[in-house]
């Protein structure tokens, strides 16, 4: 075959191959997450303060770390209690929030592992996670049913704000954590 027919051919070929896909909003979102990995920072209550909300008057802070390519851990402190942990988890069908509950002496809350998966795709900004089955039954056998219809968010943008929500019927929690200003390494948390 001589070259000339060969270059067309190649020509072609590469004319018909596709561009490589944008990832999708769990995706894109997930790896601004990671991006903030190994970093601390300060935040404060963003939503109107309630009788529920009094625990998160004083100082919070979250650590974003252990990060995989498939999970971020979110290390929260509030005050002196240190007893949170946000785990994000990347699944084949978008990204699952659960919430990890210790005491002090490491072993698990009784309601812990509570969260839900994305019921749809969300933008790299934002992602929301409704209760999943497990939690329902959690919060059942705990007698906590009003958390039935939780929605926890996350939310990012880039060099400003990382935030977490609670959402429900006659509920609105929500933390803003800076991220113009990453605290110091030792900034309360392990």
């Amino acid at each position: 075959m001589n070259r000339f027919l060969l270059a067309v051919i190649l020509l072609g070929c590469a004319a018909f191959q596709r561009a490589p896909a944008d990832p999708s909003p769990s995706d894109a979102f997930f790896e601004r997450l990671r991006a903030l990995c190994g970093q601390s920072f300060e935040g404060r209550l963003a939503s109107p303060p309630t009788a529920a909300d009094a625990a998160f008057a004083g100082p919070i802070s979250v650590r974003v770390q252990d990060c995989t390519t498939d999970q971020v851990r979110m290390p929260v402190a509030v005050g002196a209690d240190r007893s949170r942990t946000w785990v994000v988890t990347r699944t084949g069908q978008g990204l699952v929030l659960k919430h990890d509950h210790r005491h002090a002496d490491g072993t698990e809350d009784a309601v812990s592992q509570y969260g839900g998966a994305t019921a749809g795709p969300g933008t790299a900004s934002r992602q929301e996670f409704p209760a999943d089955a497990f939690s329902k039954a959690l919060f059942e056998r705990q007698n906590l049913t009003a958390s039935l219809t939780n929605v926890w968010a996350l939310e990012i943008q880039p060099g400003a704000t990382l935030a977490y929500e609670l959402n429900r019927p006659g509920r609105h929690f929500r933390i803003a954590f800076d991220l113009t200003r990453p605290a110091p390494r030792d900034g309360g948390l392990p």
